[in-house]
């Protein structure tokens, strides 16, 4: 995964990156149980096109994926996202780290 070079993107990435992974910890799994594809499928959307926009285009694509699954509303499958879609954000964190130093 590369980081964007936008310095207006450099400032904001590192709180977007811990902002996704507080909600997904705190919302993904309950949206599973609970079977809420509405809100599913509404966090996939925005995860994709705040993800492309921040240029993190590996985690986007996993929304689109998830958009799909949660239209199906594949449970199984939509529950198998949420440790991919963390590690793909602490993945950003370490580069982040590494661009600090």
């Amino acid at each position: 995964m590369k980081l964007p070079d936008d310095p207006v993107i450099q400032e904001l990435i590192d709180e977007f990156v811990d902002t996704w992974i507080e909600d997904i910890n705190e919302q993904f799994a309950n949206l599973i149980q609970t079977k809420n594809a509405d809100d599913l499928y509404r966090l996939a959307h925005t995860l994709k096109g705040s993800c492309f926009q921040f240029g993190l285009d590996e985690i986007a694509e996993l929304g689109i994926e998830l958009q799909g699954v949660a239209k199906d509303k594949d449970w199984e499958k939509a529950e198998s996202f949420e440790e991919p879609l963390l590690n793909k954000f602490k993945e950003v964190k370490v580069l982040l780290e590494e661009n600090k130093s």
